[in-house]
Order: C-alpha cells, then sequence, then structure tokens
C-alpha cells in the first residue's frame, strides 16, 4: 500500500485555507458525543477537513437498522462497536491523525471522565434527552466552543435544514422537550450553543406495517422496538447534512478564528 503525507491529503485543504489555518485545524481537540446518523458523518468531514485530535464517543454496537443513515454501519460490521468501526475508517482517511475511540454513555455521573475542560470544541450528536441536557449545562462551563444537534428524524427536506442558537431554535420538538427540561431543572447553558436542526415533521407513515409485522428478523428488530414512541424514521441525506453542517460550523469558526 502506498504512503501518503499530509501534503498529498490536505493539498486542496490548503490551497484553499493557507498553511497556516490548517495548522490550526491539526492542532485542534475536539470531542464528539454520539456518533449515529448524524455524529458519523460530522466525525468524517472533521477529519477529512484536517482535524488532527478527535475524540469520538458512543456506548452502542452497529444494528442493522443504523444501515440505512449510519457512515460505519454496512452488513459487515453489525456487532460491532460503532466507535472501534468508526475510528478505522478515520485512520484510513488520515493515519497521522489520533483519534480516540471511547465506547461508553456520557451522564452526569461520569462527567469527570471525559475531561472536558483539555478540549478546544465539544460536539453533541446524543439522543438521550437528560445525557443531552448534562452535557449541554458542563460543557458550556468549559472554555471551549460548544454545538449541538436537534432532532433529525421525520426530515425530507434538505433547504429546511438551519443553524440558531439553542435558545432561539423554532420548530423543532427536540428542542422543545429539552428547553422545557432545563427550566424545569431550573438549569440554563452558560454560553451560547450553535445548533443545527429543521423545523420539519413528517409523520411515521410505516409506523402501523411495522407495528404489525410479526418477523421481527424481517426487519432488523422486534415489533416492540417500532412501537416505542422515540423510534421516528430517518433518512441518510436528512441525518448527514446535519452532521456535516454541524463539522462545517466547527471550520468556519476556527477558520475565522
Amino acid at each position: 500500500m502506498p504512503e501518503f503525507n499530509d501534503e498529498d491529503i490536505f493539498n486542496r485543504t490548503r490551497l484553499l485555507v493557507g498553511s497556516e489555518r490548517l495548522q490550526k485545524f491539526h492542532d485542534t481537540r475536539v470531542i464528539l458525543f454520539g456518533v449515529g446518523g448524524v455524529g458519523s458523518w460530522c466525525a468524517e468531514s472533521l477529519i477529512r477537513s484536517g482535524i488532527g485530535h478527535l475524540t469520538i464517543v458512543d456506548s452502542d454496537t452497529v444494528n442493522v437498522t443504523n444501515i440505512n443513515r449510519q457512515l460505519m454501519a454496512t452488513t459487515q460490521t453489525v456487532g460491532l462497536p460503532k466507535v472501534e468501526v468508526l475510528r478505522e475508517r478515520l485512520l484510513a482517511i488520515n493515519p497521522r491523525a489520533e483519534i480516540t475511540a471511547i465506547q461508553d454513555i456520557y451522564q452526569e455521573s461520569n462527567n469527570d471522565n471525559f475531561k472536558l475542560g483539555e478540549y478546544d470544541v465539544i460536539i453533541d450528536a446524543i439522543d438521550s434527552l437528560e445525557s443531552k441536557m448534562q452535557l449541554l449545562v458542563h460543557a458550556t462551563r468549559t472554555r471551549a466552543k460548544v454545538y449541538s444537534s436537534m432532532g433529525a428524524a421525520l426530515k425530507m427536506d434538505p433547504t429546511r435544514i438551519k443553524v440558531a442558537e439553542f435558545w432561539k431554535v423554532e420548530g423543532c420538538p427536540l428542542a422543545r422537550a429539552l428547553r422545557d427540561k432545563f427550566k424545569k431543572k431550573k438549569l440554563r447553558t452558560q454560553k451560547k450553543v450553535k445548533c443545527v436542526y429543521s423545523d420539519e415533521l413528517l409523520k411515521n407513515l410505516g409506523a402501523e406495517e411495522l407495528a404489525n409485522n410479526t418477523d421481527g428478523a424481517a426487519v432488523g428488530a422486534s415489533p416492540a422496538e417500532f412501537r416505542k414512541v422515540v423510534t421516528n424514521g430517518t433518512m441518510a441525506h436528512a441525518t448527514a447534512i446535519f452532521g456535516f453542517t454541524l463539522a462545517g460550523l466547527v471550520m468556519q469558526d476556527l477558520y475565522n478564528a
């Protein structure tokens, strides 16, 4: 296998941003929580853009139902830890990148384990409301810039994906539920958080079919799983645009800093 140096890999990046900014990208330390439909594409974009230090955090293994939208999910990776599979792919893109994979779930009780104060950028692509809230609370107490993904499910129209500060996001049920949770717990973010969101909200047209399906293996999950309120339909282009937009916000801010 031929070897490639940074001059080769990031030739077009350097052409656009110059050597000084490219070095800044390389030196930036990023931690990304959640590498599912949104986070996996965000991670890939960050590494392809020249980020040199990336920590990815996710407790899950690849499920067959992830294949329609998650970067590292294929028929060959089902059952493997998401962060490990993704790390291998990212290192195949840039072998010189420092990529740390942590198979764990973020919770307030283990916040100290992640040493958030050591990072320049903290990205939230978590599904759980409780974990999402606690991460935003603790992340905004650090010096890092903080970015967050709101709900990417039930979306089809790429032109309705937008960016706003967390407390100004409109038309997103997840953002509304998260803000309600903040208010109920009497918590606030300590600084602004740029969020990617969409005000589109489609219906799960196939929900009844899946709920009545008695052959769970045929769809990759049991009918009971599909009856859960939290299970919503998703498309790869929507989750990927969310992830690429998050990465784009990070790179834009680094470029302008």
